[in-house]
């Protein structure tokens, strides 16, 4: 029997509702992609306030992209106004009141961009992607983009990104019940086409300062081909991704270190010798938007955290067993 007319249409309508949603969604994930572009290869200066848990503290920030070379200074307008200057993968970190200066070599990318989310398609079964028209963030129109997860197992993200530029203006980090556990916010912003070099130099005159050259950091960690321990029951899309074995500051014996992920959210599991004798209380420890859960393992200390909710530690800590 073929449909009526009004059963045609109502298909209809279905269809193209599923249309738009797909169409939004993709839309959303694109202006990710521009999202994470921007923070990187702009020129921009401006301010910003980063609020975790009960800690505050408002930066200064001047980003400067010159033929690729990324540099960046970054100022606390907070206590005693510790600087931080990037020039590619070389940090100088200047701290007035102990007047020290501390270069050290970190390949990653600057704070900012380190607290934004990546797209991967491995995301799409657990959060959903949506794309709207905000009003204003820094006096300047932004579009909003949500990343909302599927289950209570993960974080959510809510970012106002700049109309014209995708900049993330405004970034908020929403826990398993929607409330607002992280964020950042620009209160006044700049997009250059060129920033001069002068403008990395820092404010703080370091004559007669310390100056300590940090070695890069050394690890001995070995890749785990076989671990001895696994999570049997991780929540959905949780993987491990990776598995080393490597000594601990001040003991002989060795940590087993695993790593699971869905490509957004990362659980880190600690996993002690037992004859490290280490005391670790049992039960949850929180720090801001960080959750741990410790617990006692066949005579083992173990330990997972992350930045996830609660109970995605407790989970993954309470199927740890030996393979």
């Amino acid at each position: 029997m073929m449909p009526n007319g009004s059963a045609w249409a109502g298909l209809s309508c279905a269809f193209l509702a599923l249309m738009m949603v797909d169409a939004n969604a993709q839309d959303a994930r694109e202006w990710l992609a521009r999202m994470n572009r921007a923070v990187e290869e702009l020129n921009y200066e401006g301010t910003f306030v980063h609020v975790r848990g009960n800690y505050s503290e408002t930066l200064h920030i001047i980003h400067r992209n010159h033929n690729g070379r990324i540099s960046e200074r970054l100022v606390s307008r907070d206590g005693p106004g510790r600087e931080f200057i990037r020039e590619e993968d070389v940090v100088k970190v200047i701290l007035p009141e102990q007047r020290l200066v501390v270069i050290e070599s970190r390949q990653e990318e600057g704070r900012l961009a380190s607290a934004l989310p990546n797209y991967c398609a491995e995301l799409e079964p657990h959060y959903e992607f949506t794309l709207g028209r905000g009003t204003r963030v820094a006096n300047r129109p932004v579009n909003v983009v949500s990343i909302k997860p599927k289950d209570e197992f993960r974080y959510g993200y809510t970012l106002y990104l700049d109309r014209e530029t995708a900049m993330p203006l405004k970034s908020l980090l929403l826990n398993e019940r929607g409330e607002i556990i992280e964020q950042i916010v620009f209160t006044q912003i700049q997009i250059s086409d060129f920033i001069p070099a002068s403008a990395l130099h820092p404010a703080i005159d370091t004559e007669g300062f310390q100056h300590l050259e940090a070695e890069a950091p050394q690890t001995d960690a070995v890749p785990i081909s076989t671990p001895e321990w696994r999570a049997s029951m991780l929540p959905p899309g949780f993987r491990l991704s990776a598995a080393t074995q490597s000594a601990i500051a001040g003991s002989e014996y060795p940590v087993s270190h695993l790593v699971y992920s869905d490509c957004l959210a990362t659980v880190s599991v600690f996993i002690e010798d037992p004859k490290t004798n280490a005391e670790v209380g049992e039960g949850f420890s929180s720090a801001g938007s960080t959750n741990a859960y410790s617990r006692k393992l066949n005579g083992r200390s173990a330990t997972v955290i992350g930045e996830v909710p609660r109970q995605t530690v407790r989970s993954i800590a309470l199927s740890l067993s030996a393979e």
